[in-house]
């Protein structure tokens, strides 16, 4: 056997439990298959994931199934406009027997953690987000604490109620390796789930099928993935094309673009397609794994200028066009 094909049949051995925990999910969750797809790509990567939709879609029921199926703690944060960052990452309390301060750790120290409507909160309490998402440590008074690994951020938004909400700031919003649309079920999974919670007394529950030593493995094999010279090119080509459209033909778009993606989309998108070709129990990168993971990394991370806005122009149609034109190797 060559090492190729050890390579391949080690990345089928090790991808196994992805398909334990799918199969687990539906127990629980009807459809959205998406969305669990690409949940799992931001554990398999570390990389935090930002879901947005309108209410009732599953969203938390999916982010909480999805750490049951795991051996890891959970945390979940309902994002309010009086919440603190004390609240997030945790405070410094005084202790009266020792006569010192000592260090109290918020609900952040967790595996998972679920930012429920995370765009309700100030800025404040956003920012207190940032050196947990990024370097995945917290400062209370003189001293770091390193969070457990693997640490993962998944936050949700509602898009269209926007009374007492807070846009998340650029810079926080850049961190979310992906950012999901979370659409409606077809018509058969909403007879079904109509059926499944109408019909049953009990919810049903998910058991936990794999644990952190799965994962961390998963992460690092990730990093192995082969990824051809020429599909390294075209990420780099599809995150460029942002900032500079007319040296790859794409004229039109030149006006709807006020900023591009930042080289944090080139690295996300690198390790996406890799996850994305390890879930599918491949060693190695196809153009389509990029093509389908593109647009969640790239729709929030393309600024829009005023004239898109006006002509009601979206990031997804900038998106679209970028894939449809750019040469695929």
């Amino acid at each position: 056997m060559s090492q190729t094909e050890e390579f391949n049949a080690e990345i089928k051995e090790k991808s196994e439990f992805v398909g334990r925990v799918q199969q687990e999910l539906s127990k629980v969750i009807v459809g959205q298959d998406y969305m669990v797809q690409r949940l799992m790509i931001g554990l398999l990567t570390g990389g935090h994931v930002l879901l947005e939709g309108v209410p009732g879609l599953a969203k938390t029921l999916t982010v909480k199934s999805l750490s049951d199926c795991f051996h890891m703690d959970f945390s979940r944060i309902q994002f309010t406009p009086d919440l603190l960052p004390a609240d997030l990452v945790g405070t410094m309390i005084y202790d009266q027997v020792e006569r010192t301060f000592v260090p109290r750790q918020g609900p952040v120290f967790t595996n998972f953690l679920l930012a429920d409507e995370i765009n309700r909160a100030p800025a404040k309490v956003q920012s207190a987000l940032l050196e947990s998402m990024q370097e995945r440590q917290v400062t209370l008074g003189d001293r770091t604490y390193k969070l457990p690994s693997p640490f993962l951020v998944l936050a949700t938004q509602n898009p269209i109620e926007q009374e007492g909400t807070y846009p998340l700031p650029e810079a926080q919003v850049d961190r979310f390796m992906l950012m999901l649309k979370v659409g409606y079920p077809t018509r058969s999974e909403e007879r079904q789930i109509m059926d499944r919670i109408a019909d049953q007394i009990e919810m049903p529950s998910v058991t936990p099928v794999a644990g952190p030593e799965e994962v961390l493995s998963a992460q690092s094999l990730i990093r192995k993935i082969f990824v051809d010279e020429k599909l390294r090119d075209y990420i780099v080509d599809l995150i460029v094309s942002t900032r500079e459209p007319k040296e790859y033909g794409l004229n039109r778009i030149e006006n709807y673009l006020e900023y591009g993606a930042s080289p944090r989309a080139t690295i996300f998108l690198n390790l996406a397609a890799r996850a994305h070709a390890f879930i599918n129990h491949r060693g190695y990168v196809t153009p389509e794994d990029i093509k389908s993971v593109a647009p969640d990394i790239l729709r929030h991370r393309v600024v829009l200028s005023f004239q898109a806005e006006a002509e009601e122009v979206t990031s997804e149609d900038i998106v679209h066009e970028m894939l449809e034109t750019i040469e695929v190797p």
